[in-house]
């Protein structure tokens, strides 16, 4: 079976679809290989390909699909608003093992939206449909969309979700806050119910994934077919299996500190480039250990920002994770302010 008809099948499965959410320079083919070995995501989006008049895909990004660690589905992500230049980069995507295309809407990033690109487009609806019916006419493995529900404001829904129930495509994740709200608290999962209300396509609810309990709730909330999750997976890699149990009424597996620990090491291994200086192995580490700060405490985090070296970085986390006490990993219920 080819990757695009086991994408399909997924989401015509009775199960919810559980997907890890791209977030560019963290959800990297390394960070692939450590999460698939703690069972993962049914299927994985690549970081973005930065798409314009003369962009060529990105080599390291290119090796997530032709080197996929996880034997799940992957979906390959576009950003940018050259029609032209996106057209061909999907046609060249499409070359490669890919089981879906999928135009991103949703980054929040300054750099990235005050070029009109990403979640920038949102306030350009008529790019956007212009950009949707050209990509659609294109790409013959099924073509998704990530966005966010407007720019500046909520309001900006109304705009677009016509526009995506208009084109056919085969699956719409809602991060459900705008552009300028980032991460920040107020997530508008009313919104994501409405898109699973007006649109043919399967819908992922997206936005502060934290647990088992309340991902099933959100699930029974929104109807979505499925979830997309991303700093709650790289905090708590456990959680996709987490939610599986729960879906199941089974008793929910929580790591101890010291599996914490491991998941710390496992991700030094992968991610440090060798021969790379010390204080940059420490810094790229940092990336990961923001998410995962959320779930150990706020003495934690404190502390592992402040190390600057492989010797204090690891010391902080054996202070704080040496233990054999459980750990939810969920940020309001953080334990690790308790050094053992």
């Amino acid at each position: 079976m080819n990757p695009s008809e086991t994408f399909l099948n997924l989401l015509r499965s009775p199960a919810p679809l559980l997907a890890l959410a791209p977030m560019q320079d963290v959800t990297t083919l390394e960070f692939w290989r450590v999460m698939a070995s703690y069972g993962g995501a049914d299927a994985y989006w690549t970081e973005y390909f930065r798409v314009h008049g003369d962009s060529r895909p990105e080599k390291w990004i290119l090796d997530s699909i032709t080197k996929n660690p996880t034997g799940k589905p992957v979906v390959a992500q576009l950003i940018g608003n050259d029609i032209p230049a996106l057209v061909r980069t999907a046609k060249t995507l499409q070359k490669h093992a890919i089981a879906a295309i999928e135009l991103n809407l949703g980054c929040p990033a300054p750099v990235v939206y005050r070029k009109c690109a990403g979640g920038g487009l949102l306030r350009e609806p008529y790019k956007v449909d212009a950009i949707l019916a050209a990509l659609r006419d294109v790409v013959t493995v099924p073509f998704t969309v990530k966005t966010r529900i407007g720019f500046e404001s909520p309001a900006e829904f109304d705009v677009l979700l016509p526009l995506f129930a208009k084109h056919p495509i085969d699956l719409l994740t809602v991060h459900a806050r705008t552009v300028l709200q980032m991460y920040r608290p107020g997530v508008r999962y009313d919104l994501i119910s409405r898109a699973v209300r007006e649109v043919r396509c399967p819908v992922l609810a997206n936005g502060n994934v934290h647990g088992p309990t309340q991902a099933q709730e959100l699930l029974a909330e929104t109807s979505a077919r499925g979830l997309m999750i991303g700093r709650g997976a790289i905090r708590n890699p456990w959680l996709f299996g987490q939610i599986r149990a729960q879906l199941r009424g089974e008793k929910i597996k929580l790591p101890t500190g010291r599996d914490v620990l491991a998941y710390v090491r496992a991700l030094w291994d992968n991610e440090i480039t060798p021969g790379a200086r010390e204080a940059a192995q420490v810094q790229r580490m940092k990336k990961f250990m923001n998410f995962i700060g959320e779930g150990v405490g706020k003495n934690f985090l404190h502390e592992i920002r402040r190390v600057t070296t492989p010797g204090t970085f690891f010391r902080v986390c054996e202070d704080f994770l040496d233990h054999g006490e459980t750990m939810t990993l969920e940020p309001d219920a953080a334990s690790g302010d308790k050094v053992s």
